[in-house]
């Protein structure tokens, strides 16, 4: 029998201060080593005598006070072994301004505690009285700063000199709670910039406390889904996400990072001292007649931190299924699916194609008072009146699954699930379209053919899923062109071969008239560049292109079978009319609302050589 690994050893007080490199105090060294540092109290006043100065009676006080100190120490040092802690005597040992301040000075008073030693992962407290109370200091510190955290045994005279170098250290700067922006402030920097690219020469003229504003009024401005803040070694750059697409918008010096994350984390409720772990948090702006919320996400990374704050703006998105992009024979089969009282219907597609868009859409249509509609979301993003949204937290063991179940027991009709991630959420999802509710979710497949070989192989059962399954919906997002400097285009012979191959591929009840032989394709212009209606960039708001097939019985009959590929699936979805996303964008990019580029772009397109003979 193979001999058990031994356990890692706990280094010791020694192996420890090798490795420290913070200042250090002792009762023989200076409170002075701290920049800004109190005298103790009473330092002022002492003025040491010599021994010649000392009378014989001085002497022997100070004598049976150093005998009464030691006896002290070793009668504390024996009750440390009955409280299977080792023993330490602050006095004697150097403690770091870092280790000191990893608590407050009162919860050292009140648990009679002292973070006595800090060094990387390592935590060292003293206690003159062990409990409850230092235990629950030690678990926050060890959540808190990653670290291994050991107790010590210490006097009470210990204890209160270490408390006594809380004195020593420089005055914190106070933490203001409930600190906002400003939205006059916001207001109007967001006014004052022509569009986005002017945030480089503005940040150069305002002052650190206003730069996190200002960088999201050019958010604002450029209608942008999420900020980017990312240090490297000697900068740090802003990029806003527009329509789906990163653009550069700042470069910042890297001496102002340590001020712009502590004004971000103060904003979203976020732990400013800690930068080793993620961190999330939220800001809410109260515009003059919109509300914004701001989801901040933090992650530690070679140089700092990267900050990302997703923008939720609930007045710009659209719930309309015309705005959304959802016609023609695709949205008379959808209506007729949403009908329906019971069943499934999924959207698939990657992350930020617009699925919890199109969830949130069929769920407007559905409100009414007759119904009642719970959805299970991570996170909500949006609010909607009259539907009850609960929010998975995943800390406290509240999944999809569990959610899912608690759902079902609030006699719902209609129930949206934010993403069908795993077999167990998959198996009460269907369970509960089986029994007479209609369920609307998501699942993350390249398209809608891909999702029931999907479901199948989280393991599924076809006979449950055939006829649970009323719809799939696959779709991305396309960028819309900008009306003010868009101009018709000429694309290459190979490329319209294969446009005109992929519509005059329709299905012929699809009332869709296009001349194929007459295409008009546009893209952006040279009047691009100085364009303000799109900041610049050619294209200004997105649209969606979808692909939506429904149940039949050739498809439950595929299901059954157990042996589906997505490429049959695919087949079969076109045979009985499904509108491919590549087809549906390739008909928006030739009625002039994006460009044949976009469209290849998010959907790509099967390439057709029509030199090889067919076997």
């Amino acid at each position: 029998m193979a001999n058990p690994l031994p356990k890692p050893k706990t280094p010791s007080i020694e192996d420890l201060l090798k490795k420290a490199k913070s200042p250090v105090v002792t009762e023989k060294t200076s409170p002075g080593l701290f920049k800004g540092a109190k005298k103790l109290p009473g330092e002022e006043k002492k003025k040491s005598k010599s021994l010649s100065e000392m009378s014989q009676l001085e002497l022997l006080e100070q004598k049976m006070k150093q005998i009464q100190t030691s006896e002290i120490e070793r009668l504390t040092q024996r009750e440390a072994g009955s409280h299977s802690l080792p023993y330490i005597n602050l006095k004697g040992f150097p403690i770091s301004p870092e280790a000191l301040s990893l608590i407050t000075k009162e919860e050292a008073e009140d648990a009679k505690t002292i973070v006595f030693l800090k060094v990387t992962d390592e935590i060292r407290l003293a206690t003159s009285q062990p409990g409850e109370k230092v235990e629950k200091i030690a678990q926050k510190l060890a959540s808190d700063q990653l670290s291994d955290v050991q107790i010590y045994y210490c006097s009470e005279a210990s204890f209160q000199f270490g408390l006594s170098l809380y004195e020593a250290l420089p005055k914190p700067i106070e933490v203001v709670y409930g600190v906002k922006i400003s939205a006059e402030d916001l207001q109007r920097f967001e006014k004052e910039l022509s569009n986005f690219k002017d945030l480089q020469e503005k940040l150069k003229k305002v002052s650190t406390t206003d730069l996190v504003t200002l960088i999201i009024g050019s958010a604002l401005k450029g209608n942008a889904s999420d900020i980017h803040i990312e240090t490297e070694e000697r900068e740090i750059k802003v990029r806003l996400r527009i329509d789906g697409i990163l653009h550069e918008a700042a470069v910042i010096p890297s001496t102002q990072w340590k001020l712009i994350i502590s004004r971000i984390k103060l904003l979203a409720g976020m732990k400013i001292n800690i930068d080793s772990v993620p961190q999330d948090g939220r800001i809410t702006i109260y515009l003059t007649n919109e509300k914004i919320e701001i989801r901040v996400s933090t992650l530690p990374t070679a140089y700092g931190e990267s900050v990302v704050m997703r923008l939720l703006r609930p007045k710009s998105i659209s719930l309309d299924f015309e705005q959304l992009g959802v016609e023609g024979l695709a949205w008379e089969r959808l209506k007729e699916e949403i009908a329906r009282p019971n069943g499934m219907i999924v959207t698939t597609g990657p992350t930020g194609s617009g699925k919890t868009t199109t969830l949130y859409a069929i769920l407007k249509r559905l409100n009414t008072p007759e119904v009642k509609i719970i959805t299970l979301e991570d996170p909500v993003e949006y609010k909607l009146p009259g539907i009850n949204q609960s929010q998975i937290d995943h800390s406290r063991d509240y999944t999809f699954a569990r959610g899912l179940r608690s759902i079902l027991r609030q006699d719902p009709d209609i129930v949206m699930v934010g993403e069908i991630r795993d077999t167990e959420t998959a198996d009460i999802a269907v369970q509960a379209a089986l029994t007479g509710h209609l369920v609307i979710s998501t699942i993350h497949t390249n398209n809608a053919a891909g999702a029931i070989p999907r479901f199948l192989s989280m393991s599924v059962k076809p006979f449950f899923l055939a006829p649970a399954l009323n719809c799939v919906i696959g779709q991305r997002l396309v960028r819309l062109l900008c009306n003010e400097c868009k101009q018709p285009v000429e694309i290459d012979e190979a490329l319209m071969t294969q446009v005109k191959h992929e519509l005059t591929d329709l299905p012929k009840d699809s009332n869709i008239n296009l001349d194929v032989n007459n295409l008009k394709f546009y893209a952006p212009s040279d009047k691009t560049k100085t364009c303000q209606a799109c900041n610049g960039l050619g294209y200004k708001g997105r649209l969606g292109i979808y692909e939506i097939f429904t149940m039949n019985k050739e498809i439950e009959h595929m299901i059954l079978g157990s042996s589906v590929s997505e490429y049959d699936m695919l087949a079969v979805a076109k045979k009985y009319g499904m509108i491919t996303m590549t087809q549906d964008g390739l008909i928006k990019a030739a009625r002039g609302l994006t460009s044949v580029e976009e469209v290849l772009r998010v959907a790509g397109m099967e390439v057709v050589n029509e030199d090889v003979p067919e076997e």
